[in-house]
């Protein structure tokens, strides 16, 4: 077989939200050029599926047109519109996902037809040459049966000449170049921890699809925070993915609690109270502003509520408000407080200028924050009211809370704007119909709460259990010194600090620990005393034997040292004396550093390690290596074979 090239080499990703492509390997490994979300939806034909939503375009008459999908909603719009087919027009919605299958949950592949389409359609996207070798990334949870299954789908539907599945935690670990290290996958809905040693993966102990502990735990635990202020799982989502939530390790209080932290001792209450500063004289009050502290006008915080009591309570829903035929009155509302926002900017640009401007604190300090929340129901609803191009502009135009982009003009005059879908840039209407609504939200402390549900403690015990199953027990002490954490799930900002010091809180021994020299003494074996010296015992003379030191504390003293040792000493003692180097227990927890020669990777972060892995990989086993230690399966092999030969083929 010819040697492949490395324009030709497919990986891809599955996930449980995304699914990670690219065709080719580029000479500095980049992040996935193809991101496509991991959902289909059901095709008008049974059986068959579409990677986007299909909705019938409303015609300029206003009738009521909208059908998706093959429903019995757009059969009725054909009706409507006069049963004949060629007056029909669909289009592809990008945007809304309403009725959409996620064949993948947890990390398991749940739909197996859905999923197969998933695969075709990046396939297709890619669009690649005849000779393409293909390396697919595999979970953790996937079982040899599903492996054979894929090794038959890959080989029998792309015809591909060579195809290789690698384990995702070994992906990351090839990523990082560690040859030993624990791999925290933080998924969706689910979390992976694999210790590997040598570049085996231990699947002892190992913990696949740990449910209760992903992105979607995060965002519950913000729902049950801000349910009651009429915030919708869709909110918290985007708040949860937003730069003003945060995850706070423990001990450091959320602000507006009234806790103090403990790298913080109020000295002074009343300049605390009224400056922020936890004591008296200049050192302290040195990072303080010269604005007074607390709610309200000109103050550090900010300004107080502007005691509107009916929106301070929650959330409005606007896709109610709009569909129950009160658009009218709710965009007068908002004309009228953007003209008060312009009023006030204007004030304050003509205010003269004063030394005594507010501080702006950062993120874990402050009490109230905003985002910008994309409304995706409003914006179904108002393609279901078949409002037409112009109507659709002008209330995207009045309901949309973000910044606009300065539009531009095409050869006839008309504005229009730049336009971003998908990732290219193209010249589109001055307001796409497609393009998302965004309003303004406030959000308090409840955004840092967003782990209060037991999440870091779950992962954190997962990890103990992980690596406390690895049969090599010299071992453990490395896998506690290599973590890594990866996946989009822990995106979160301050998640991987919260995680790491909650286990360094639950699980962590000090080295100069007493009992770390006295547990495991024997009852023959001298103790130290107080003054230094030894107890006496009466079977080893005055001074516990030849030598005056405890044998156990030179074997643990002298463990990772052995040129401590005194000349002619045995490094070997007898089988009670031997230190056992308390592999159980971590005396120092800490993450692996990140490459620093992947230049394109250090901007977007290494969370997708997996799958700059697997390009290492794929650059390895299908160009350097070319299947002599059968890192992959050709064609040739699967046809004598068949799909169970795949077990004897991989890393």
């Amino acid at each position: 077989m010819p040697a492949f090239k490395d324009d030709q080499i497919i990986v891809i990703e599955p996930g449980s939200e995304t699914t990670l492509a690219q065709l080719g390997l580029a000479e500095s490994l980049t992040p996935a050029r193809l991101r496509v979300r991991s959902r289909m939806f059901p095709a008008e034909k049974e059986g068959e599926w579409e990677p986007y939503k299909i909705r019938r375009r409303a015609d300029l008459s206003g009738k009521p047109t909208e059908g998706q999908n093959g429903t019995a909603e757009g059969d009725e719009a054909k009706k409507t519109a006069g049963g004949d087919d060629d007056e029909v027009v669909y289009e592809e919605d990008r945007v809304s996902e309403e009725g959409a299958v996620w064949p993948i949950q947890q990390g398991r592949i749940t739909n197996w037809p859905c999923f197969f389409a998933l695969i075709t359609h990046v396939y297709n996207t890619l669009n690649p040459p005849f000779h393409t070798p293909i390396l697919l990334i595999a979970q953790p949870s996937w079982t040899p049966r599903e492996h054979e299954k894929l090794t038959q789908f890959f080989f029998e539907k792309f015809k591909t000449p060579a195809f290789g599945l690698m384990d995702a935690a070994l992906a990351t670990s090839w990523a990082y170049g560690v040859h030993t290290s624990t791999i925290v996958d933080v998924g969706k809905d689910k979390v992976d921890v694999t210790a590997i040693s040598e570049f085996i993966p231990h699947i002892t102990g190992r913990v696949t699809a740990l449910d209760g502990c992903g992105g979607e735990a995060l965002t519950e635990g913000l729902l049950a925070k801000l349910k009651s202020k009429k915030f919708t799982r869709a909110m918290c989502e985007q708040l949860k993915k937003s730069p003003i939530c945060e995850i706070l390790p423990p001990g450091v209080p959320v602000p507006g609690s009234g806790e103090v932290g403990d790298q913080e001792t109020i000295t002074n209450p009343a300049s605390a109270a009224s400056t922020g500063a936890p004591g008296s004289g200049a050192a302290a009050a040195s990072g303080l502003g010269n604005v007074p502290r607390g709610p309200g006008i000109d103050t550090e915080v900010g300004d107080e509520a502007n005691g509107d009591g009916e929106e301070n309570e929650g959330v409005l829903d606007v896709a109610s408000i709009v569909a129950g035929g009160k658009m009218s009155e709710y965009l007068a509302k908002k004309e009228k407080e953007k003209q008060d926002k312009a009023l006030a900017k204007k004030k304050g640009a003509e205010a003269p200028k004063t030394d005594n401007r507010p501080v702006r604190l950062p993120n874990a300090k402050r009490e109230k924050a905003t985002f910008m929340y994309e409304d995706h129901a409003l914006l179904d609803t108002l393609k279901n009211m078949n409002l037409g191009t112009k109507g659709m502009a002008e209330a995207h135009a009045a309901l949309d809370e973000g910044p606009q982009k300065k539009p531009q003009e095409d050869q006839d005059g008309e504005p229009r704007s730049v336009v971003e879908a998908n990732g290219n840039t193209e010249l589109g209407p001055a307001i796409s119909k497609t393009g998302h609504i965004r309003r303004e939200i406030e959000v308090g402390a409840e955004r840092f709460q967003a782990a209060s549900n037991g999440v870091l403690e779950r992962i954190a015990d997962a990890i103990h259990r992980t690596i406390s199953s690895v049969d090599e027990v010299n071992k453990r002490s490395e896998l506690w010194e290599s973590l890594v954490i990866c996946g989009n799930g822990s995106r979160v900002r301050g998640f991987k600090e919260a995680l790491l010091a909650t286990l360094q809180s639950k699980y962590l021994i000090s080295p100069s620990s007493a009992t770390m020299f006295t547990s495991e003494i024997p009852s023959n074996i001298s103790t130290p005393t107080g003054t230094g010296a030894n107890t006496p015992q009466p079977q080893l003379g005055p001074h516990g034997g030849s030598s005056g030191v405890n044998p156990l504390l030179l074997a643990a003293t002298t463990a990772q040292n052995p040129h401590m040792l005194p000349p002619g000493a045995n490094p070997l003692m007898s089988s009670h004396n031997t230190h056992s180097s308390h592999g159980q227990t971590p005396t120092n927890i800490k993450f692996v550093k990140p490459p620093e020669y992947f230049p394109e990777w250090k901007d977007v972060g290494f969370d997708e390690a997996a799958f700059l892995g697997a390009q290492v990989a794929a650059k390895v086993l299908f160009v350097v290596d070319q299947g002599a230690s059968k890192g992959y399966m050709t064609r040739p092999d699967y046809n004598d074979q068949g799909p169970t030969g795949i077990h004897d083929y991989g890393l």
